[in-house]
Formats: structure tokens, C-alpha cells, sequence
């Protein structure tokens, strides 16, 4: 059996050239290679293409890179959670390309099966898609998304042994599956590295035949950043918070499969008991999350879509971000929660960006709005100001086109019979005058008497 060569992190480090395309695995802080990271930073490479999810955290992993200026551009899906990325991206100290999170995913898979690219029918109609080719499948518009690949990946595993078979922990797997193919040099970052043999053939990941070089390295809770408690996971609940997550919950039946976008959604997750028969779905690779722990982070439990540590229910599944998004995209998901920022008239959804701030943070949103079978907005009737936000044309980047089928608010529920926006329900203690002078866009009154 082939020996995969074991290096230090320094080692690994200087495999990297100037100028060189850098693949770096993790969702978040988990499953991130820090230490490889860590290394580089330490280095003088300069003028890096970084492809990621995200930029680690400020200061931590990719986050070093770019605090020592050594990343010049940026590929992935969700800069916002790391304030520096934001800030270099507004002072155009990095260039970024914004990516929905599972074509980013499925472009890396591509690169890594020695595909062209793709042609996916997320974000087209958005901002994202402008410059694209785009062409009608079988009456659906689709936007050709090119393939991805790197000098080199830095991806992080749970074991290996020494013929660089690789096993990842719980949702660790994310990015790191198909970053181990789609590189010309793959480092893997391991927790421990294991005899040839002790890993059983059924419960590796990725075969050793993708991995270069091994490095052995030990993760601590300072290096998951806010995922390394769940304490540091605590957000703002109020009473209209937890009426639109109860109301949202009442839409679930009995065996739905169900992905909660981050903010008022998630409040779902903690309602759901354990007879609901509900199957949480979370787009960096899990089926079956159970409710927030009390205790304990990402080095004892999975994480989900907000980076959040979250328990594993009987029969819960781990994969990995590709097949993650293909259970998304291919209609596998019943139901989709997410917020908003406007829906309008037309069933059209806007909720990642705003006018005058850089267009860094999609995550998963265009590829639920589109892919799940039912899309269920949870949203405050109005925003700063008394600002309306159900509007006659949405005016902020769209998300997707003509996809709620619900509307939950503090006020109000709406759906789109007929296609036309239709009041159906009050929530406690709104009035029917309160809603018709905070919406903007006309709607059908259909109250239940």
C-alpha cells in the first residue's frame, strides 16, 4: 500500500508559491485547517487566490492571511461573518467573487471530476447572474457556472492513516470532500494519523489516492473561534420572535424535511419535539439536527447553518456541502424557513443584500429559495423606521423569483393564492387597519370569519 509522505505544518507551508490559487476547507471554524493557515501566514507568499466558504474568523485561519495582506483575491459565499474580510473588501485591498454556497460547492466538485462546469438554475435573475450564459432547460432558466480548481488545497480530517485515507467528524465534512479532489497538491491537516489498516474501507471519506501530504496537528477550542462554545451562540428572543416561529412551526406536517435559515428561523428548531416526526436538513452536511446543547461546542457536537452547536437526533446522517446542496437542488427538501429583508407582490424574495454595502454574504439562500418545494418567509412587518418591507417590486438584490408560498410577519400571514398576495391570517393582538397602513403592496383580504 502507497505511503503518503507525513511534513510539518511549516513544511506544508512552503509548498505554496506567490501568486498560487489556495483551496481552503472548513465551514466556519470547523473542520478548518488552522494550523496549515497558520503556517502560511507566517510565510512571505503574497498575491493568493483564496477559495473558501468564508475567510476563517479575525485573526484566525484564512482570517491571518488576510490581516497580513497576503490574499489578493477571494472566491466563496459568505464573507460577512469575518468583519476584516468586509473591510478589505470595501477598501479594495481584496477582490471577491461572491458564489451562492452550492455553486460554490459544485464547482469544486466539478474541478475535482474533471468537469467544464455546470449549468444551475440558482441565482439566475439576480445580480449574481449578470455576464453569465444563460439558457432555458427544459423551460427553466439556467446559468452556466465554470468549473474550480487550485494550485493547491489545505483541507482538515479527523484520521487518516498512512496511506492518506481520509475520515471526517461529524459536519466537518463540508467543503473538505471536494477540495481534496480538485487541487494539484492536497495537504491534509489530521487530528491523528493512524496505521495502515485501522480505518475500516466503509468509513473513509476520501481515498488516500487524492492526498499528497499528511500533517498531523491538535485542535482546541480558541482555534473554532465562536463555534467553540455554545455558549457564545445566544441571540435576541422576544415574544413577536417566538409568535412567528411557532406560527412558522404550524405549516410543518409530519415527516417534512426542513432547512431553518439563520435569525427568526432557527427559534423552529427548539419548538419542534421529539413526536413532531420533523427532519431537520442543515446545508453544511446534516439530517436529523436535534435541539442547542447546554453545554459543550464544535469539538463535542455538529454545528449547523449559523455555526451553532447542535445535537445529533437517532438516525441523523453526515455528508458532505456537495451533496448537501444536490438534496436541495434536486427537490429532496420539503420546506425551506428563511428571513427576509422585502417580498413583494410577485412572490419575489430579497434578503442578502442592500444598497451601498458590498455584495459578500449569499450563503445558502438562493439555492433554498429555489430548490426546496415550499419557501416559508419569517420577517417584521416593517424595518428601521417604520419602513414598509411587503412591497409592491422588491427594490434590494433579489434572492430568487416568484418562490414564497407563505408569508409570516409580526402582523400577519399571507400567501400567494393565484398567484396574488393574499392576507389570511392576524397575528394576536395586530388589526386589520395596522396591516393595510404598514403594507405597501396591494393585497387580497381572505380572513377567516
Amino acid at each position: 500500500m502507497r505511503e503518503v509522505p507525513r511534513i510539518t505544518a511549516d513544511e506544508a507551508a512552503r509548498l505554496v508559491r506567490d501568486g498560487d490559487v489556495l483551496m481552503a476547507g472548513g465551514f466556519g471554524m470547523t473542520g478548518h485547517p488552522v494550523h496549515l493557515l497558520h503556517a502560511l501566514a507566517a510565510t512571505g507568499v503574497r498575491d493568493l487566490t483564496y477559495i473558501g466558504n468564508n475567510v476563517g474568523e479575525a485573526g484566525l485561519g484564512g482570517g491571518r492571511l488576510l490581516r497580513n495582506g497576503q490574499i489578493a483575491r477571494a472566491i466563496g459565499s459568505y464573507f460577512t461573518s469575518n468583519r476584516e474580510a468586509v473591510a478589505a473588501a470595501q477598501s479594495g485591498a481584496v477582490q471577491v467573487r461572491l458564489l451562492p454556497q452550492g455553486t460554490l460547492a459544485e464547482a469544486i466538485r466539478a474541478g475535482g471530476a474533471g468537469l467544464g462546469g455546470f449549468y444551475t438554475p440558482t441565482a439566475a435573475g439576480t445580480v449574481i447572474a449578470e455576464g453569465s450564459d444563460v439558457r432555458d432547460i427544459d423551460g427553466v432558466p439556467q446559468l452556466f457556472v465554470p468549473a474550480l480548481r487550485a494550485n493547491i488545497a489545505f483541507v482538515r480530517a479527523w484520521r487518516a492513516d498512512g496511506a492518506g485515507n481520509l475520515v471526517y467528524r461529524m459536519t466537518e465534512q463540508n467543503f473538505n470532500r471536494a477540495m481534496a479532489t480538485a487541487a494539484d497538491v492536497v495537504v491534509a491537516e489530521v487530528e491523528r494519523i493512524v496505521p495502515v489498516g485501522e480505518l475500516a474501507p466503509e468509513a473513509i471519506h476520501t481515498p488516500g489516492l487524492y492526498v499528497d501530504y499528511l500533517v498531523e496537528a491538535h485542535t482546541t477550542l480558541e482555534e473554532l473561534g465562536s463555534s467553540g462554545s455554545v455558549a457564545a451562540a445566544g441571540q435576541r428572543v422576544d415574544d413577536a420572535r417566538l409568535q412567528m416561529a411557532r406560527r412558522a412551526l404550524r405549516e410543518l406536517r409530519r415527516g417534512d424535511v426542513v432547512n431553518l435559515g439563520i435569525g427568526i428561523p432557527t427559534l423552529v428548531a427548539d419548538l419542534i419535539g421529539p413526536d413532531d416526526g420533523i427532519v431537520l436538513h442543515t446545508e453544511n452536511g446534516m439530517l436529523g439536527v436535534g435541539p442547542s446543547p447546554d453545554e459543550g461546542g464544535a469539538l463535542d457536537h455538529p454545528v449547523n447553518a449559523g455555526k451553532i452547536p447542535v445535537t445529533a437526533l437517532p438516525g441523523s446522517s453526515y455528508f458532505d456541502s456537495a451533496d448537501s446542496f444536490a438534496m436541495i437542488r434536486g427537490g429532496h427538501v420539503d420546506v425551506a424557513i428563511m428571513g427576509a429583508l422585502e417580498v413583494d407582490a410577485q412572490a419575489n424574495l430579497a434578503n442578502w443584500a442592500v444598497p451601498g454595502q458590498p455584495l459578500l454574504g449569499v450563503g445558502g439562500a438562493m439555492d433554498l429559495a429555489t430548490g426546496a418545494r415550499r419557501l416559508i418567509v419569517t420577517m417584521t412587518h416593517t424595518g428601521t423606521g417604520g419602513a414598509a418591507k411587503i412591497v409592491p417590486a422588491c427594490t434590494l438584490p433579489l434572492t430568487a423569483r416568484g418562490v414564497v408560498d407563505v408569508l409570516i410577519t409580526d402582523l400577519a400571514v399571507f400567501t400567494f393564492d393565484d398567484g396574488r398576495l393574499t392576507l389570511v391570517e392576524l397575528m394576536p393582538g395586530a388589526t386589520l387597519d395596522e396591516v393595510r397602513a404598514r403594507t405597501a403592496a396591494s393585497f387580497v383580504e381572505r380572513l377567516a370569519r
